[in-house]
């Protein structure tokens, strides 16, 4: 029967799952949609939103070009949609944009992109869900002012569905995402049917005059109204993130992998810009209004709106105005984008893990999190990005506006530098590919990755001029920081691969030429005498027992209870002036190992074994001080001898009744340990 913790862990995440069950978790295209796209898909809910507010800054003339944003933004997806195909057919291994600069560009450029990924999944689960918590709020009031707590509750939830496993959790958010998308192309078909008809809706804001800033009184026109379309750009283009999970998720896909990954990849693309360019034109035929400082820029009647001004959303603007005379529909939309927001941080709960697993097994991460879980998942993964994404929506007290400046980075430096790799990958096999049509293919792909190099470098150097100022240096900090770190545990890893696998290492073939047994004594009871069975029984050179005199009245109440028992081993007693244990100990067993450096020194520690967490806080702590004392030594080594108490054994549900060689393996209950205690004592 599990402990309670164990209870608990099960009733959260389920059962264990075994090993040779991992084929049953690979992901149909049905359900692979949603699982690798949400935060794609996502990006229709707060990116028409960026594209407005950035432009808001100029005032309602420049809500003209929002159509053209949109349409540069589209034209950047579909290239990069088209690039990844090329990236799953050629590396359908799960390395993804880290593989393939890795293999084409070298180890830095590989850690370079693995650094960015990491921290743009970090910071899509603290976007997202920032940024449903502020739906959940527009639609709730309620909720206003404890989004920040809100969106760490989201956190913990999505941290428990995913550790139940892949499938599990993409089974779980497929409805929500087809949900989402079918009414948000249902609002937008039903949107252009009112407006054929001559009968759209305005918005609730259309009525409010937009002022533009100071800079901007003349409108887009010079320098500044140039690098105000540019940062609108570079904002829009948040509706690109999440494109590269699926080159590292392949391996998650049902065979065939690489087939099923594109057409994914092709469904994905043709559904976002579906979407968000409905939902740009949509919002500028309905002259939807919304601002980055309302309460400054937006006026009635010639008032301003005031800091009681509750500005929704573009799709709740639009949404409201459309379904105006039907609620529910109103509160579907809102309720479904809310909802696509939160499960958009499933993609990096996917990729997270899966990338952190391939760097750990590369030893740029630690191993740990190489290691799959009860539930085949790599849990430590979706520990480690729960606790990095809530950090941040603490930080930045969920304010998408805030966080939204640090995104984006990442994505298309990884878009950048993967698109070169495979412009090199493709160079590469034509220099030896002498077949006419498989060259003909590899130069079309190539073709299309060098388009997208040029595009996204672009959009790359956009972004960094028009965010760095306003946060995305924070984001190339972490960047640096997670690259620096990334090369010491490398370095780290090797050099101890180098001390453990050293050819000429004599000193580890040569035999100890005798054997010095220790055995720690606090006080004559049960664990004592079973230590000093156990040591006796390994036939040592020398065998002692040494006990720290901290009170002199019971360590000689200890050394009249040995004589009196005629225990066969000396006892040896330390002084300890300033009545500390650990040092005196670790001093005795230094200065064994300097009058015989080739001597084995083997130090029994008597522990108990408890059941409870807070009976750990009650007994071994001097055992623990001792033992990591004592780790550090050469040439020492420290053997535990467990004391089963009776909480350990409720514990594991064993029966009071020992069984045969329980004395051996040290699993008798107290009960039933005295008999064999006398027996231990006559070993």
């Amino acid at each position: 029967m599990p402990s309670f913790p164990g209870a608990v862990k099960q009733l959260l995440i389920g059962r264990p799952v075994r090993s040779e069950r991992l084929g049953e978790t690979l992901l149909p295209k049905r359900i692979a949609l949603p699982v690798f796209a949400s935060d794609a898909l996502s990006s229709v809910a707060y990116a028409p939103d960026e594209i407005l507010l950035t432009l808001a800054a100029a005032g309602l003339t420049s809500y003209a070009l929002s159509p053209w944003v949109g349409v540069a933004v589209v034209f950047v997806m579909l290239i990069v949609v088209a690039s990844y195909r090329q990236n799953v057919h050629a590396y359908p291994s799960g390395g993804g944009d880290y593989e393939v600069a890795t293999v084409n560009l070298g180890p830095t450029a590989g850690i370079t992109v693995a650094s960015a990924l990491l921290v743009d999944y970090v910071l899509t689960v603290a976007v997202s869900i920032s940024s449903g918590a502020q739906y959940a709020a527009s639609a709730m009031p309620f909720l206003r002012g404890h989004e920040a707590m809100l969106a760490v509750l989201v956190v913990a939830l999505l941290t428990t569905i995913n550790l139940r496993g892949v499938r599990e959790s993409g089974s779980a958010f497929a409805v929500p995402t087809y949900v989402f998308m079918f009414s948000i192309l249902g609002m937008s078909a039903w949107g252009f049917v009112k407006y054929f008809f001559g009968d759209l809706p305005m918005a609730e804001s259309s009525d409010l005059t937009l002022i533009p800033e100071d800079q901007f009184s003349e409108g887009l026109a010079g320098l500044a109204g140039g690098f105000l379309l540019l940062r609108a750009f570079s904002s829009g283009c948040a509706a690109l993130t999440g494109v590269e999970a699926i080159s590292n998720g392949v391996p998650a896909f049902k065979v065939p992998k690489s087939r099923n990954a594109a057409t994914t990849l092709a469904m994905l693309g043709g559904i976002a810009v579906t979407m968000l360019m409905s939902i740009i034109v949509l919002s500028r035929l309905m002259h939807v209004r919304f601002a980055e400082f309302p309460a400054e820029q937006l006026f009635r009647d010639g008032q301003s709106v005031g800091e009681g001004y509750v500005q929704d959303p573009v799709i709740g603007q639009v949404a409201q105005a459309l379904f105006g005379g039907f609620p529910p529909m109103y509160y579907l939309v809102t309720f479904a984008t809310g909802l696509i927001l939160v499960l958009a941080a499933n993609t990096a709960f996917n990729g997270f893990p899966v990338l952190g697993s391939i760097l750990a097994k590369d030893d740029l991460l630690p191993r740990q999190l190489h290691t799959r879980g009860d539930r085949l998942a790599y849990s430590n993964g979706i520990i480690l990005l729960a606790a990095g994404a809530s950090a941040l929506i603490l930080a930045f007290d969920a304010q998408v506006t805030r966080l939204i400046q640090l995104y984006i980075v990442g994505v298309f430096i990884s878009f950048t530098v993967s698109q070169t790799g495979m412009v090199r990958h493709w160079t590469r096999l034509l220099r030896s590919e002498t077949e006419a049509a498989a060259r003909r293919k590899m130069q079309q792909s190539r073709v299309i990755n060098a388009i997208g190099v040029a595009i996204t470098g672009s959009v790359l150097v956009v972004v960094l001029i028009t965010k760095f100022t306003r946060g995305a240096y924070l984001a190339l900090l972490f960047m640096a920081l997670l690259f620096v770190l990334m090369i010491a545990i490398r370095r780290h890893y090797r050099k101890v691969r180098a001390e453990l696998d050293e050819e000429d290492d004599t000193k580890g073939r040569v035999l100890p030429s005798r054997v010095h047994a220790i055995v720690l004594v606090s006080k004559l009871h049960k664990p004592t005498l079973r230590a000093l069975a156990y040591a006796r029984a390994s036939r040592p050179s020398v065998l002692e027992a040494v006990t720290v005199t901290v009170d002199p009245d019971e360590t000689r109440r200890l050394q009249e209870e040995w004589d009196r028992r005629d225990i066969p081993v000396p006892l040896r007693a330390l002084d300890s002036p300033y009545r500390e244990i650990t040092r005196p100990v670790l001093n005795y067993v230094r200065s064994v190992r300097r009058e015989s450096p080739r001597d084995l020194v083997v130090v029994y520690v008597p522990e108990y074994v408890v059941g409870r967490w807070w009976e750990q806080l009650l007994h071994n702590q001097s055992a623990l001080r001792l033992k990591s004392g004592l780790h550090f030594m050469s040439g020492v080594i420290v053997a535990s001898v467990p004391w089963q108490l009776h909480s350990s054994r409720l514990r594991l549900g064993d029966e009071s009744k020992p069984a045969p060689g329980d004395a051996r393996r040290g699993t008798l209950s107290p009960a039933s340990g005295d008999d064999v205690v006398k027996k231990e004592e006559n070993v």
